[in-house]
């Protein structure tokens, strides 16, 4: 529900949960509208609300009046720089698809048969709900590559009286051990839409006369040092490995394991970042086995486990992901990190600004 009006949240290509763990930390719910099964199962043994459907294919009619906050993470696949990059051919047929929606014409199924991936044209979808829908705040959120057409979205709804921000947040700067970039869109009918204040800073910042400064960016070692209720294994398949419950001692700072670097991608220029940095993007597409810990030298350790993804994600270890080991790694990658969705959405609604940080 929404704090100020009591009405629902709607949350579009809701995924296993993001949004949904940002909005539970301040107090509120939503209502996830989402296709994929597995991140439906998932959402629904983390306990939160989902409509299994196609976002493209609900009308809106129906929901006039009726939802408080609209939420949106289109798929990224077609515009990611993991992915194909179709998303790029088609932006002028998106432009155009959110121009003909605010002249009351829906052009959508014209367009989709146009794009080079029919995936593209979800990233209109939003403005569709918005303009039916009216809810007093929205949030969308996209790879960096979407920001011109959120800023597009951005411009039409400044026409029908909303605030409105864009912009690409870093989710380091957010207390998350991951350098993400994401573009936003924040937008209100009731306050000014702003950009939510970073809570960390790279190097960190010194006190001045107007506060503590931040302190610096959060690293893999930070998060990682002890998640709760899990087992991890050191070692290789040639002289076996050791088990080390999380209650004792971390597999992150003893011995051997301080010297690790994650290395996501399989090519010769793959990202890689040592224990004491935070973690690159993760991406698991078609890199997902090569995700993994590797030794100073570059020989293999082992995996990233499924496990420290989700909190590398900005999710409880103990987050009920459901699926194959590949689903469960493709909804981290996925999803928006909670704490920048609680992040995005504080300034949104004045009632959730009561709720402690």
């Amino acid at each position: 529900m929404s704090a100020r009006t009591g009405l629902p949240v709607l949350d579009l290509f809701a995924g296993p949960g993001g949004w949904s763990e940002g909005l539970r930390a301040l107090g509120l719910r939503d209502v996830g509208v989402e296709i994929d099964p597995a991140a439906c199962a998932t959402r629904a043994a983390a306990g939160h609300t989902t409509i299994r459907a196609d976002v493209a294919a609900i009308p809106t009619a129906p929901m006039r009046g009726r939802i408080g906050g609209l939420i949106a993470s289109p798929p990224c696949q077609t515009y990611s720089a993991a992915g194909l990059r179709a998303g790029t051919d088609d932006m002028e047929l998106c432009h155009q698809g959110l121009d003909d929606l605010a002249r009351g014409n829906d052009t959508r199924n014209a367009l989709r048969g146009a794009c080079a991936d029919p995936r593209s044209l979800l990233v209109v979808e939003p403005l569709r709900y918005a303009l039916d829908l009216r809810p007093e705040w929205i949030a969308l959120e996209e790879v960096p590559a979407v920001e011109p057409l959120f800023a597009h979205i951005a411009g039409i709804l400044r026409t029908l009286g909303y605030s409105a921000w864009v912009g690409v947040l870093n989710a380091a700067d957010f207390g998350l051990a991951q350098t993400r970039r994401r573009a936003f869109l924040l937008a209100s009918r009731t306050r000014p839409a702003l950009p939510p204040t970073p809570t960390h800073a790279d190097g960190g910042t010194p006190a001045d006369l107007f506060g503590d400064g931040l302190p610096s960016w959060r690293t893999m070692l930070d998060v990682l040092g002890c998640p709760p209720g899990v087992v991890v294994t050191r070692g290789n398949h040639t002289t076996g490995g050791s088990r080390f419950p999380t209650t004792g001692p971390s597999w992150a700072v003893t011995g051997r394991a301080r010297s690790w670097l994650l290395k996501v991608g399989n090519r010769p220029a793959a990202t890689r970042r040592r224990l004491d940095q935070p973690a690159p993007t993760l991406l698991f597409g078609k890199a997902l086995n090569h995700v993994a810990w590797i030794d100073p030298d570059g020989t293999p350790v082992r995996r990233l486990a499924v496990e420290e993804a989700a909190v590398l994600q900005g999710f409880d270890p103990r987050y009920p992901w459901t699926g194959s080991r590949t689903k469960r790694f493709e909804q981290i990658g996925n999803a928006v990190p909670p704490p920048l969705a609680t992040a995005a959405l504080r300034p949104l609604v004045p009632a959730l600004l009561e709720v402690p940080a």
